[in-house]
């Protein structure tokens, strides 16, 4: 499943990262999205983007875009 596609609660698991950019990849894992790393989805935009998600004991607010291209395991 694309981490994009959760609902506000839902907690998951990072599998990988289908990211081509090496910027955006790089952004990522420095700000602690990686492998195995569970995340939590806190808040959506009105309009759907971005996406507040909770990981590592901080938040993060990320594009839509950008989130579709993780993939994640459902926890809750």
């Amino acid at each position: 499943m694309k981490l994009s596609k959760l609902k506000v609660g839902q907690e998951a698991k990072v599998i990988k990262l289908n990211i081509k950019e090496k910027e955006t990849r790089r952004h990522l894992l420095d700000m602690g999205l990686t492998r195995g790393v569970v995340v939590k989805i806190k808040k959506i935009a009105p309009m759907g983007d971005p996406i507040d998600i909770e990981l590592r004991g901080y938040e993060l607010c990320i594009g839509k875009s950008d989130l579709s291209k993780i993939e994640v395991e459902v926890i809750k």
